[in-house]
């Protein structure tokens, strides 16, 4: 079926079913699948299809006729536009029960691996400005809404702000985002302004010019902030001043970077950090280890909830003092870190040289000198040579990105056999396929969700396995 014999169509009065996938909840029409954006399960409501899959329809709530049970008034005026946030409609209390059921879906669908129960996801204190870092885009080209382009006569065509999901050219131009302290707010805006101000070119992705790129802004719990503003060309008359105006007006930034990427992509790896005042790192603590926070370093964006999420692991691990642990993906050590107090050795290994620089240094600024930490592939890294080397782990902790564990790295950890596991995953359906592919070794023991970004559909899961006698 073609999407012309769909699109625009209304279906009226449906009743939403449940929460989906990416945010999304589900509706049915005629025997199809509508996933609908902006919804809350109970919604009665008429839809527009807007777009057609092979397996389902994509719609719109166009009416509202009766709001279901969880449904509140989201608190952000960029709702909706940004693609963050999804589920700023929603009561926290159903966000947490959701991401419960999206765990059990993936293990009992994709997993089909036995367990006596999922516990409801450990909720956020926070559900407001708990992120430690956010990076926007500055661009030429401003989304409007269909109702900013009825009621402007002036249209301002640059911004600053969150690109539009699936368009890498348009920027939401963001006012006051909530998941960051409003000191955030403050410098972005003044950005913004003074950019406006001084009449300097914002970035065209598609042609590619423009002299402001990106800007990120990280802070630590005790009010610390580092700010890195990226530059298109290296032009020290417009630079200076600009950084010169941030570090007189916002007396809370200890860490003022700014780089120029002169690439076709945003990335920040492959450039060169300029530190124009202050440390070139912050520093935060988590219970009560200090980690030092480079502008490249990978740090849990949700502190607090990171706490959790590590302590989870930790209990899950159990750890007596005399085991040997590896900690596979281990980025910058901080669960090494959490897991080194316990036991006899931590052994970590990660992909990303920077990261396994920041891991041994933070390993030595906590004076502990139990870990090993080393930088290669995984699935080339961890073979007989490495355990000859290391000695054969007692313990497995394992937090792979959102693709999961290669399967060659399950066939290794299977081969190795150690007496426990713990998986944590940002993502449970790769987890429940690697649980599957383990099953003939291990069993669950234990699982709970740990919800680290309230008001979207993500949420962290940290599984127990044993080793089957």
């Amino acid at each position: 079926m073609k999407i012309r014999k769909f699109y625009g169509k209304l279906l009226e009065n449906i009743t939403i079913e449940s929460a989906g996938a990416e945010g999304n909840c589900i509706a049915r029409w005629e025997g199809k699948v509508v996933f609908v954006k902006n919804a809350v399960p109970g919604d009665v409501c008429d839809l527009k299809v807007i777009g057609k899959k092979k397996k389902f329809l994509l719609g719109e709530i166009v009416k509202l006729h009766a709001s279901g049970p969880g449904r509140i008034e989201p608190f952000c005026e960029h709702f909706g536009s940004c693609g963050g946030c999804k589920w700023q409609q929603m009561e926290y209390a159903d966000q947490l029960a959701f991401k419960t059921q999206q765990v059990k879906d993936a293990f009992d669908r994709i997993g089909k691996v036995e367990y006596d129960e999922v516990p409801l996801a450990l909720g956020s204190a926070n559900t407001k400005r708990y992120r430690n870092k956010m990076e926007y885009t500055y661009s030429h080209s401003r989304w409007l809404t269909r109702e900013q382009l009825a009621e402007t006569e002036f249209i301002e065509e640059s911004g600053l702000g969150f690109h539009v999901p699936k368009r890498y050219d348009k920027i939401v131009h963001i006012e006051k985002c909530h998941l960051q302290d409003d000191y955030a707010n403050q410098i972005r805006n003044w950005c913004y302004a003074y950019a406006k101000e001084q009449d300097i070119s914002f970035y065209d992705a598609r042609k590619q010019e423009g002299m402001l790129r990106n800007l990120m802004l990280r802070n630590t719990k005790d009010g610390a902030w580092m700010v890195l503003q990226t530059f298109r060309y290296n032009q020290p008359e417009v630079i200076e001043p600009m950084m010169e105006g941030l570090r007189k007006n916002f007396p809370n930034i200890k860490s003022l970077l700014f780089s120029v990427n002169e690439k076709v992509n945003d990335s920040l790896y492959d450039l060169n950090i300029e530190l124009h005042n202050g440390e070139p790192y912050l520093t935060e603590v988590l219970h009560d280890l200090t980690f030092k926070i480079r502008p490249k370093s990978f740090f849990q964006t949700n502190p607090k909830q990171a706490e959790l999420l590590y302590s989870t692991a930790l209990q899950f691990a159990d750890l007596s003092g005399d085991e040997n642990v590896y900690d596979l993906y281990c980025g910058t050590g901080t669960i090494s870190l959490f897991l080194a107090k316990a036991c006899k050795q931590v052994v970590g290994i990660e992909s990303v040289p920077q990261a396994i620089e920041d891991a041994s240094e933070n390993a030595e600024v906590n004076s502990i000198g139990n870990c090993t930490f080393v930088v290669g592939d995984m699935k080339d890294e961890l073979n007989d040579a490495f355990t000859d080397k290391h000695g054969k782990p007692n313990v497995i902790v394992t937090d792979p990105p959102r693709a999961g564990m290669h399967g060659d790295v399950v066939q290794q950890i299977l081969k190795l056999a150690p007496e426990k596991v713990v998986y944590v995953s940002c993502n449970p359906a790769t987890q429940a396929r690697d649980l599957d592919l383990m099953r003939e070794g291990y069993e669950v023991a234990k699982i709970q969700p740990v919800d680290m970004f309230p008001h979207t559909h993500h949420v962290e899961n940290v599984v127990l396995l044993r080793r089957k006698d």
